[in-house]
């Protein structure tokens, strides 16, 4: 790791590297045990719904296949859980549809087969509810500009935006796009929004092909430049028909809930670099997104650039879009999807080597494009994530430029013995503003260790981030010897401060216990202890005798198991 990382900058950037290199080496370029274990990083990853893409792949026709709909979604979320990436870009507007009942456009046709269908859920509802259980950020993926194919306007018929509003629809090799130019496109991407962060607790909107088609030399808005240009070049008009779009979306957004986090996925190349050429292909000048303005205006909150490129072209490229972030978060998109056979020739090697040049370079995260690729695991990528960079949780870097005062800390943490679980809860904190903002939501982190006095800056000791409630159980038999603390995380990723006079807490269970005798079985190999339920609370090689002192109170059965897993006896005691 340390070598990619070193070999990265130094070749490619060498007035990065401090006058003194072996301190450098050990300080900042390096990937010790501790840089790999950040304690701000976003790790986010799209899940495409165009087509199903990524999801869903069942329709949702019945009861019964809707139930199945809904939990491939949880399968899904719980495979990225467990490998601690904490933001989903969840696609609700395609092409002229939404993922979710609205009142300006019909159900996408990728939930039941027919457009304008309900599945009989509301699935961004769902994903939502679903995320905040796992402590993951949900951010709503907005495609903008698109309308979709001559094909889809015909099926939509009298529904479609083409046949609603023709005056703002503009036909370019047989697709339909909003006219960037027209004064009501930012209105009618502003309303999309607006319900959507009305209606819905999002923790972000992310706006995707916020930009002119490509290649738009013969984009065929003169009516538009003729009406609207005001004198300005083409290519600056342009590209202030797109700025005045993001800023119009950018304060609806604030004007409803001032936490939500607005973001975009420019494309990955704003402009040329010094040394570095775009070749052509670039953010400002072939598409019109000037998106490095965007936060420099402060318009923007998170940005995830698509740098699907390898080397040369992702390197200087994702170093000029964080030197020019005006503090806000980057995280540049991988283009993973490359290491398919049947899409590129990315090594693994490609992307694990971007991976340690973010961090690296402190870049505060990366996206995954998209979560098929991940999630198959192509080529070991999640096996790697998993086992070697996402070790443990992070959290999402704050907005400090919107908000840096942290919450109050909660008080009164308290455990239960429940069964096979330790109840933790406390009392609620609150996050009072002065400035009459509304107050948002507030979260909680639970943290974990065998040391009385628990580094909170050390995620190791993360046990739970982004707790919605009061409570949270865990299962007793990871929890012998911990002692806790929780602190509250506010709306826009404050984290609150422990008191000088904070103490952590210990659970406690009784273990001095007499041994629960059991009969002697010559074929008996192994033992398993389930709840009433038969959930398995314990297993292990087969004794005469069973310390019972690690359970918590409760009835208990004893299955007696042969070296087929054959249960020879069942016993039921209780602790």
């Amino acid at each position: 790791m340390k070598r990619l990382c070193l070999y990265a900058l130094s070749s490619l950037f060498p007035a990065l590297l401090p006058l003194h290199p072996v301190k450098a080496q050990s300080e900042v370029f390096s990937l010790t045990e501790a840089s790999c274990r950040p304690k701000y990083e976003t790790r986010a990853v799209w899940i495409t719904t165009l087509a199903g893409l990524d999801w869903p792949r069942i329709k949702a026709t019945s009861p019964a296949s809707m139930r199945r709909q809904q939990e491939e979604l949880c399968r899904q979320l719980d495979s990225l859980k467990a490998a601690n990436f904490n933001t989903i870009l969840f696609q609700v507007r395609s092409r002229d549809n939404a993922l979710y009942p609205s009142r300006q456009e019909v159900f996408t046709d990728v939930l039941t087969g027919t457009p304008g269908q309900s599945p009989g859920y509301d699935p961004l509802e769902f994903a939502i509810r679903e995320c905040h259980k796992r402590g993951m950020e949900l951010h709503a993926w907005v495609v903008a500009i698109p309308l979709g194919s001559d094909r889809q306007a015909k099926e939509l018929g009298e529904r479609s935006f083409v046949k609603k509003h023709p005056e703002m629809c503009i036909r370019f090799r047989k697709n339909w796009y909003l006219d960037p130019g027209h004064p009501q496109t930012k209105e009618h991407l502003s309303g999309i929004v607006r319900e959507i962060v009305t209606n819905y607790e999002v923790d972000g909107i992310n706006l995707d092909y916020i930009r002119y088609p490509d290649r738009p030399k013969g984009f065929p808005d003169q009516r538009s430049f003729r009406k609207y240009g005001n004198g300005k070049s083409l290519s600056q008009w342009r590209r202030d028909n797109i700025t005045e779009i993001v800023r119009s979306i950018y304060h609806t957004v604030k004007s409803i809930k001032p936490w939500v986090k607005v973001g975009s996925s420019p494309i990955g190349k704003y402009e040329d670099v010094a040394r570095y050429s775009s070749r052509g292909w670039n953010a400002r000048n072939e598409v019109f997104q000037d998106a490095q303005q965007w936060v420099k205006e402060g318009i923007q909150d998170v940005m995830f650039p698509m740098v699907y490129f390898r080397e040369d072209n992702f390197y200087p490229f994702v170093l000029d879009w964080q030197e020019n972030g005006n503090g806000r978060t980057v995280a540049p998109g991988l283009g993973i999807y490359f290491l398919d056979p049947s899409e590129g020739n990315w090594r693994l090697q490609d992307v694990l080597q971007q991976i340690y040049f973010t961090r690296c370079a402190r870049v505060p995260g990366q996206a995954y494009f998209r979560s098929r690729f991940l999630l198959d695991n192509t080529q070991g990528l999640f096996d790697e994530i998993k086992r070697n960079i996402y070790t443990h949780p992070a959290l999402t870097p704050p907005m400090s430029w919107l908000d840096s005062i942290p919450p109050v800390a909660p008080t009164g943490l308290r455990t239960e013995v429940q069964g096979d679980s330790l109840i933790l809860s406390w009392n609620a904190s609150t996050d009072p503003q002065t400035d009459g903002r509304p107050e948002g939501p507030v979260r909680y982190n639970l943290y974990g260790s065998k040391e009385r006095e628990i580094d909170i800056e050390d995620t190791r000791n993360l046990l739970q981030p982004y707790i919605y409630g009061t409570r949270y159980a865990l299962p007793l038999r990871q929890v012998q010897g911990l002692h806790f603390t929780v602190t509250a995380v506010d709306a826009y990723g404050n984290e609150s401060i422990l008191p000088p006079t904070h103490h952590p807490i210990k659970a406690h269970f009784p273990s001095k216990l007499p041994p629960l005798e059991l009969p002697a079985l010559p074929q008996a190999t192994h033992l398993t202890v389930t709840d009433l339920y038969g959930r398995i609370i314990w297993q292990e090689p087969y004794t005469r005798e069973l310390s019972i002192g690690r359970f918590a109170p409760g009835v208990y059965y004893v299955l007696i198991q042969d070296k087929a897993q054959k249960t020879l006896q069942r016993l039921q005691f209780t602790r």
